[in-house]
């Protein structure tokens, strides 16, 4: 690099460290009003579609902007998609598209959508996410390499009209359309950089804020990106995002006034937090959950009296009343309470009401029945996210299993968290901590993670033909009463055949500055900085 160039990035660093330091206001250098944003893990990737990381789509999202978006309460509302028509089949889905630019003063055209869709079923990619997308026509077939390209369902009528053909009925496609996956990517800028077209010399988005600082350890930073199509509403100048593992880290921050929003807190201590930090302290009932996955491709996994002895002998009572974050909820079934297109009757896990003293018996006599005990102990690993609640629950559930009889010996592991998900997804693991927020408001999106199809995401490679068949008939089933139904069945089927163990439902864990206006609590857990300002700040809207 040039001595020049070494010189520009310094100051650029320096400028970022000032208006992170700032209070959240003006930096004494450009005046600029930065929001000051902690998320809970590692950044590995912004490329939407290279991505499976809530905290990574804290800022992708602040970048991009998909044909649908979120309202700040979580309300999907059009974004580059001006109108829509779904035709009498139910499957072909018409999209009128504003004309809107890229932040180099490209025109972002439907083509720009064709060329994302397609490039993240492409297997070069690898997208851990491409499964999200198959119910788009042909999707898995491009991804498995047995279709071209061409073959996808999603066509470009003309600039800005986008046609997009589905496998089957989606109740929930106006929804998905606001993730991450289905964001378009600038196709000028990624066939020109390939993949460095992300960094922040190369990037071009149609969201806005804009990349201009990325620097591992240090902070990410975005700026106002003037071609968005709403930049006139924008509050903050800048966003600047801190990767805080630690959530003293995150106290210290706040108590220097040093940080605006974190998207955790240490949910055993809010009372304190509380009183620490009046006003700080959001939740609010969350379609999230931790489920605990067993490696069933994998001795003595594939037992499922194993994985069931496991899952009984745990005491989530306990954890939810007493080392947990208040409000958390026991969980026995998989799907959360609240999500929408499920009005039947819920299933849960058949021993569900038997006491845990009986569940205890039960557990030893099914692993004595798989061939443990004195002679032949049942050994294992359970690794555990370094995040959050998490490492609070590891020993607990360690004391639960070795409860079941002195030979079960249960041994567990912390690990940074995006080091725990990249072995989920290798399916690297004997018994795993996990969690899923929703992508969108619909039960598969969470039954979808068990589906043989799935890929990565199913990370311990359940593989039950009855399940599978069962997700394919609702997905194709119109009436909304008969689908639920047949999701239930579904679920049922998996909580027996326990591939993974629930755990608890969750509610949203926020640190936020009572000065921040704009923030609204909602289900998905969805803050976009855009909607955010400061009290007593005016937007170019505000004052025109």
């Amino acid at each position: 690099m040039q001595l020049k160039s070494i010189l520009a990035a310094g100051c650029l660093a320096l400028s970022f460290a000032l208006a992170a330091c700032g209070g959240g206001g003006g930096s004494s250098e450009d005046d600029v009003l930065t929001l000051r944003r902690g998320i809970s893990a590692k950044v590995d990737t912004l490329d939407p579609h290279r991505s499976s990381a809530a905290w990574e789509n804290i800022v992708i999202g602040d970048m991009f902007t998909g044909l649908m978006q979120h309202a700040a309460d979580g309300t999907v509302i059009p974004g580059v998609a001006e109108s829509w028509e779904l035709d009498e089949t139910g499957l072909v889905w018409t999209f009128k598209l504003k004309e809107t630019v890229w932040s180099d003063g490209t025109p972002l055209t439907a083509n720009d959508f064709v060329f994302a869709l397609r490039r993240i079923q492409d297997p070069a990619v690898a997208s851990q996410y491409s499964s999200l997308l198959y119910v788009i026509k042909n999707a898995e077939a491009v991804n498995n390499s047995t279709l071209p390209a061409e073959e996808l369902g999603v066509r470009a009528i003309d600039d800005y009209t986008l046609e997009i053909s589905l496998e089957e009925p989606a109740p929930y496609f106006l929804g998905l359309l606001t993730h991450y996956t289905t964001f378009p990517v600038p196709q000028h800028i990624v066939e020109q950089y390939g993949d460095a077209w992300i960094q922040p010399d190369n990037i071009e988005v149609n969201g806005p804020y804009k990349l201009v600082y990325w620097v591992t350890g240090d902070q990410i930073v975005v700026e106002k990106n003037p071609l968005f199509m709403e930049a006139d509403t924008l509050c903050f100048g800048r966003v600047a995002y801190f990767e805080l593992t630690d959530l003293s880290a995150v106290e210290r921050k706040i108590e220097a006034g040093e940080l605006d929003i974190n998207n955790a807190f240490d949910g055993g201590r809010k009372a304190e937090l509380d009183r620490r930090f009046p006003g700080w302290v959001r939740t609010t009932p969350a379609l999230l959950m931790t489920y605990w996955s067993f490696n069933s491709s994998q001795e003595p996994f594939d037992d499922v009296r194993v994985r069931r002895a496991l899952s009984m002998a745990l005491d989530r009572e306990f954890l939810v009343e007493k080392v947990l974050t208040p409000g958390f909820i026991p969980a026995y079934s998989f799907v959360p309470p609240g999500i929408s297109n499920y009005e039947t009757e819920r299933p849960e896990l058949s021993w569900a009401d038997i006491p845990r003293e009986d569940r205890l018996v039960t557990a030893r006599e099914l692993l004595e029945d798989a061939g443990f005990g004195p002679d032949n102990p049942l050994e294992f690993e359970f690794i555990h996210r370094s995040t959050d609640d998490n490492p609070k629950a590891a020993p607990v559930a360690q004391a639960n299993w070795n409860e079941i009889a002195p030979w079960v010996d249960a041994q567990i592991l912390r690990q940074d968290t995006k080091v725990l998900y990249a072995r989920l997804r290798q399916s690297d693991f004997e018994v795993a901590d996990g969690g899923w927020l929703a992508d969108f408001d619909d039960p598969i999106n969470y039954l979808y993670l068990l589906d043989s199809s799935t890929g990565q995401q199913n990370y311990g490679n359940y593989n039950n033909p009855e399940y599978d068949a069962l997700l394919d008939q609702a997905r194709n089933e119109f009436d909304l009463v008969r689908r639920a139904e047949i999701f239930a069945e579904a679920e049922a089927l998996m909580l027996e055949d326990a591939p993974i163990t629930p755990m608890w439902f969750l509610v949203t864990k926020n640190m936020v500055d009572p000065a921040i206006t704009g923030w609204a609590e909602n289900a998905e857990d969805n803050h976009r900085s855009r909607w955010m300002c400061r009290a007593d700040v005016t937007t170019e809207e505000d004052a025109s």
